[in-house]
């Protein structure tokens, strides 16, 4: 097994490499570019605007247009040069690829290029956020996810089973930022009760209370967003948990396993549960991805909570490519890395599975 970890790992190189290489591609041939940005509030502001370029070009000089760049007519071609050097840009492609990745494999990523302070503390700053989101959002659509799928397979058409579809029907119709909204009229302030806060992930004065009013405040603050992202997230789990217990119930060991007159729980827990669970194991790294960046892109801008998913946003907005870059860099390596855990927790679940002989 040591030997397939290690390989494993190895391999993380050449897919993180492989997927910085297609985005940075990509990225490079969108248009609205941090230089084509820098050019617009230079039409717009003046030489203020430029202020942060490079000193030895001839603002004054006669305007030509480069044609190199959307909205670059009235601008010499020095300050563009400039503005050119400033971002990196007079670099090759290659060149300007290879650079990055030399500083990111020591994790430095550079300076923002509109917020002007450095990348991995803005990282720092903004992933607590949003790992606390992620995390309890997702152990909470497990935890209720699982046994409620058990339940319905056991029970298959029985009330329970009617009556709880009804529940799954509205959790795959109604999208968490909806709900998030629904949330916010009736508890938030909205046209109802006022009795959860509006935004932020703790009040003002956090710091300043004791240990347990601190973890009270935060999970006040916590509540509705994390509500409306589970009721968008389980009921697919749900599903696919129900699915897969009704589909080990009926096969020939479950029936031998009865006909030996073992007890139904044995039964359910001690030879249903391992099989059963090594699919709904093996879609928790997607799970746990598309909840901490993906799904709680929206919920984070709705509570006004400043996360790693809202600064990537708005970095994607800006094009400020240094925490475009690292934002992708940070969720593929997080990506990789629970994809291996989750191989090693099919081992966990059943110790017939040998990924290192196979």
């Amino acid at each position: 097994m040591a030997s397939y970890i290690l390989r494993r790992l190895l391999l993380i190189v050449p897919t993180l490499l492989g997927i910085m290489i297609l985005n940075f591609g990509i990225v490079q041939l969108a248009p609205g570019g941090p230089v084509e940005q820098m050019i617009a509030k230079a039409h717009g502001q003046g030489n203020a605007a430029v202020s942060r370029i490079s000193s030895d070009s001839d603002a004054g000089a006669a305007p030509v247009s480069s044609g190199k760049y959307r909205g670059d007519q009235g601008l010499d071609p020095a300050v563009i040069a400039a503005i050119e050097k400033d971002f990196g840009f007079d670099k090759p492609f290659a060149k300007r690829f290879a650079l990055m990745m030399r500083h990111y494999a020591t994790f430095d990523f550079g300076e923002s290029y509109f917020q002007n302070r450095r990348v991995i503390d803005l990282v720092k700053e903004k992933l607590p956020v949003s790992i606390s989101l992620g995390l309890w959002t997702t152990l909470l659509i497990y935890g209720i996810s699982i046994p409620l799928g058990i339940a319905k397979a056991v029970r298959s058409g029985s009330r329970f089973d009617a009556w709880s579809s009804i529940l799954i029907v509205f959790g795959y119709a109604i999208p968490s930022y909806l709900f998030a909204i629904l949330l916010i009229e009736l508890f938030a302030g909205g046209s109802f009760l006022h009795l959860f806060p509006f935004r932020g992930i703790h009040s003002e004065n956090w710091s300043g209370l004791p240990w347990r009013r601190r973890i009270a405040d935060y999970a006040w603050h916590m509540a509705l967003p994390v509500t409306a992202m589970v009721i968008g997230g389980f009921a697919s789990l749900t599903m696919l948990t129900r699915n897969s217990f009704l589909d080990e119930i009926g096969k020939q060991y479950v029936l031998t396993a009865r006909a030996k007159g073992l007890k139904p729980a044995r039964v359910l827990y001690g030879h249903v549960f391992r099989n059963a669970m090594l699919i709904v194991i093996a879609g928790f790294p997607a799970a746990f991805i598309a909840v901490l960046f993906t799904g709680s892109l929206l919920t984070e801008i709705i509570f006004s909570l400043d996360g790693l998913g809202l600064l990537g946003y708005q970095a994607t907005l800006a094009r400020d490519y240094p925490i475009m870059f690292a934002t992708l860099y940070i969720y593929t390596l997080i990506g990789l890395a629970l994809n291996l855990l989750s191989d090693l927790m099919y081992v966990i679940v059943d110790p017939r599975i040998d990924f290192a002989e196979r």
